[in-house]
C-alpha cells in the first residue's frame, strides 16, 4: 500500500502532477502591451483594443468567471482599474481580442462589463505618463457564484466582491 508521501515522491520522479494549475494566458500579451492595446487619447495614440485572453484548469466547482485589469502604479494612491468584467458563465474560457470594446458589446453572453475607474463600462487601455513605467495586472477569477452587485458599482467595490467570492485566480 502506497503512503501519501510515496505517492508524492513517485509523482515528482515521473514529472506528473495530480492537479493542474489554474492558468491565464494570452496570444497577444506576454509581459508587454503593444500599440494595439494602449489607450486612444491625445497623450497615447494607441488602438484601445483589449487583449485576447484564455484560461484553463479552473476548479471544478467554478460557477462563473471574472476578469480585471489593474494599474498598480497609477499615481492615485489606490491604483487604477482599467477593465472589469464579471459573471461570465463557467463554460466561458476565453475573451476574444477587443471583447472590452467601448462602442460594441463583444463580451460573451451573460457577462457583465463593470465600471472601470474612469466611469465607463469597457476596456480603458494603458497610457502612463511619458517616461514612466507602470505594471498592469490582468487577473481571471474563478468564482463560487456569480456576484450580486449593482452594475453602477465602483471598480473597487466590484473587486472586493470578486475577492470575497473567489475559488482561485490567475494573473498576467
Amino acid at each position: 500500500m502506497k503512503t501519501k508521501a510515496s505517492a508524492i515522491i513517485e509523482q515528482a520522479n515521473t514529472g506528473i502532477s495530480a492537479t493542474q494549475t489554474f492558468t491565464l494566458k494570452s496570444h497577444e500579451v506576454g509581459g508587454q502591451f503593444t500599440n494595439r492595446h494602449f489607450g486612444n487619447r491625445p497623450a497615447c495614440p494607441g488602438e484601445n483594443i483589449s487583449p485576447e485572453l484564455h484560461w484553463e484548469n479552473a476548479p471544478e466547482e467554478t460557477k462563473a468567471f471574472a476578469v480585471t485589469m489593474y494599474d498598480i502604479d497609477a499615481p492615485t494612491g489606490s491604483g487604477l482599474w482599467h477593465w472589469v468584467v464579471y459573471n461570465m458563465p463557467s463554460t466561458v474560457t476565453s475573451l476574444a481580442s477587443d471583447a472590452g470594446s467601448l462602442s460594441t458589446n463583444n463580451l460573451p453572453e451573460g457577462a457583465i462589463g463593470g465600471l472601470n475607474d474612469v466611469g465607463v463600462k469597457g476596456y480603458f487601455g494603458p497610457c502612463p505618463p511619458a517616461g514612466e513605467l507602470h505594471r498592469y495586472i490582468i487577473t481571471v477569477y474563478a468564482l463560487k457564484e456569480p456576484i450580486q452587485i449593482n452594475e453602477k458599482a465602483s471598480a473597487a467595490l466590484t473587486s472586493f466582491m470578486l475577492n470575497m467570492n473567489t475559488l482561485a485566480k490567475a494573473s498576467l
